[in-house]
């Protein structure tokens, strides 16, 4: 994670809180993963579901690895030390055994690949090295490719007719290929770790749910009833970092969220507190790509 820069003025115009206090939240569970299980001889088997704003799915998980990418709407997902933002364009592996729970505030169409995985093998590909980047969540970028192939996957459960062998041979091949794409597929930094104190991480969503109502960490800690230097404390002991830089994640993750709702980059840094150039600097410096790159918007 690199430095953050000191928090820009606030802006007049605040985004939106979307407390989640304030919602009246529709609980659902991941239905069905049972007949949608992955084998060595059916390796991806594919999942679609539309789910409507205010929806959270429920903590779990699979035997199998998981790519989770929505084709419409903002997708937040949480497992237990993290949370991320999954934009259309975007997706997130998660590794066999990882809880999670889904969130949408939005209406979306959900698109889950569920990935065989051979003993000891955790990812697209056969490294089971203990640095293997592919046992932790990742964000990845969707080529439009891997975007077509993902939507090819025929996404019938087990209960349905078996496929013939002509469909099973090409379900085979559009596999493969998927797979040496996501292999290939660029990492996006879009993860906003949480702690692990329970005071500071109930703290840490409020941030989450509205990064502009704590912009210092003086601002922070007034809410918390902790002084600044205990707070500094806490963030670098539990989380390796300082306030400002886990606050900038924030404002990353809330700034593809913006971008997914169609919001040009300069409304996007009005919304954030920015000017577009200190916006633009500050994706630029934070994660070495152009804002247009960083939020998807090249193929518009």
């Amino acid at each position: 994670m690199t430095s953050a820069a000191p928090p820009p003025r606030r802006a007049t115009r605040l985004a939106d809180s979307n407390a989640p206090a304030s919602r009246a939240w529709q609980y659902v569970d991941s239905l069905t993963p049972h007949l949608f299980v992955p084998t060595a001889e059916r390796p991806v088997r594919a999942k679609l579901r539309e789910l409507g704003g205010d929806t959270q799915v429920l903590p779990h998980q699979h035997a199998w690895a998981q790519l989770a990418m929505s084709t419409t709407g903002t997708v937040h997902l949480r497992v237990p030390s993290a949370t991320f933002v999954v934009p259309p364009r975007r997706a997130l592996w998660i590794p066999p055994g990882v809880e999670h729970a889904v969130t949408l505030v939005e209406t979306a169409e959900l698109r889950t690949l569920y990935i065989h995985q051979a003993a000891g093998q955790c990812g697209p590909g056969l490294d089971d090295s203990p640095g293997n980047l592919w046992r932790r969540c990742r964000v990845l970028e969707v080529s439009e490719l891997m975007r077509a192939l993902v939507c090819d996957l025929p996404a019938l459960p087990d209960d349905a007719p078996p496929p013939t062998a002509q469909q099973l041979a090409r379900e085979r091949h559009v596999s493969a290929l998927l797979l040496d794409e996501l292999r290939q597929a660029t990492q996006l930094d879009l993860r906003v770790d949480m702690p692990r104190d329970k005071r500071l991480h109930s703290l840490c969503q409020a941030v989450l749910n509205d990064p502009l109502a704590h912009d210092s960490l003086q601002a922070f800690a007034h809410n918390s009833g902790a002084s600044p230097r205990t707070i500094a404390r806490l963030f670098r002991q539990e989380l390796g970092c300082t306030y400002l830089q886990w606050r900038q994640q924030v404002i990353l993750a809330k700034a593809v969220q913006l971008g997914a709702g169609g919001l040009a980059i300069g409304q996007i840094a009005a919304e954030l507190g920015y000017t577009p150039s200190a916006f633009s600097a500050m994706v630029q410096r934070a994660c070495g790509l152009s804002p247009v790159r960083f939020l998807g918007m090249q193929n518009r």
